[in-house]
């Protein structure tokens, strides 16, 4: 599979919150938190899991440094 986005955290997930749609899903990459908004439609397609290895892809035309 070939994918334009060019920035992958891979980390394990350990916390995953879901609501009436939306859930929250919380990776540890490298004792950094990344937490991702995703439907719960996926995250039940994706059969997602705390523990679980993952790779999160991040495409944006923001990116904020700060110092």
């Amino acid at each position: 599979m070939k994918i334009s986005g060019r920035t992958k955290l891979t980390g394990k997930i350990k916390d995953i919150k879901t609501g009436a749609v939306m859930a929250q899903v919380t990776l540890d990459v490298n004792g950094q938190q990344v937490v991702s908004a995703i439907t719960n439609d996926s995250v039940s397609e994706l059969n997602l899991k705390m523990g679980d290895d993952v790779t999160a892809l991040i495409k944006s035309t923001d990116v904020m440094i700060m110092k």
